[in-house]
């Protein structure tokens, strides 16, 4: 127990601060060029704006052919890449770049689907006006996604928080990191213990935060 406790002591803080920094910068490079990406998606497909079938179809594709690999071998794939840009892959900034990299056409789907929810007679109502395509996207468009939006936000972060640990298996840090040198490898159960309660307190506060702010934008 004392073993346990001071390895909580020495390590745990580090390794919180490494995984926020990892989840944050790939949840903010996720949401602004996935949104952008999704946005694209969704204005080439819908008939009331800009169909593109041929953009469509190779937008779509690049994200389809990215989101179809697994994480663990998309993050060995840009090992070289990261390595290239940062010099050392096996750090939190590397991992963020993995997340990153990951996060984007993750988003880019769950933000067109937003968008795609809205209601084609609002559109036209908006467009029978002679309103532009920017004044329907940031009238029309845009709020009447919040809520969707939103959501697509927190199953995004979740979904990085787990990635993150995954990042930490091969040593770029974070609480996944810690569960494997000290929990794994020197037999801390109580280590991995707290990790795991660790996740899912964050798990429950992030979905609550966002369930809450979907409904208020809903209402």
């Amino acid at each position: 127990m004392d073993s346990t406790w001071q390895i909580l002591q020495e390590h745990l803080p580090q390794a919180l601060i490494d995984t926020a920094y990892m989840v944050v910068v790939s949840a903010v490079v996720g949401v602004v060029l996935g949104s952008l990406v999704g946005l694209l998606l969704y204005l080439t497909e819908n008939r009331l704006f800009h169909p593109n079938h041929v953009l469509n179809s190779v937008v779509g594709f690049i994200v389809n052919a990215i989101r179809s690999l697994p994480f663990l071998i998309l993050l060995v794939v840009l090992i070289p890449v990261v390595q290239a840009l940062i010099g050392d892959p096996y750090t939190p900034t590397g991992g963020a770049i993995a997340l990153s990299v990951s996060a984007v056409p993750y988003f880019a789907r769950i933000s067109e689907s937003a968008f795609s929810e809205v209601d084609d007679g609002i559109i036209e109502a908006c467009l029978s006006t002679g309103a532009t395509t920017r004044q329907v996207l940031t009238g029309a468009v845009l709020p009447q996604a919040r809520p969707s939006f939103v959501r697509g936000v927190v199953l995004m972060i979740i979904s990085l928080i787990g990635a993150s640990a995954m990042v930490g298996t091969i040593g770029a840090g974070g609480i996944g990191d810690m569960a494997i040198q000290y929990g794994y490898n020197r037999y801390e159960t109580g280590v991995l213990l707290v990790i795991v309660a660790i996740l899912i307190v964050l798990v429950q506060i992030i979905q609550w935060i966002g369930d809450r702010r979907a409904r208020h934008l809903t209402h």
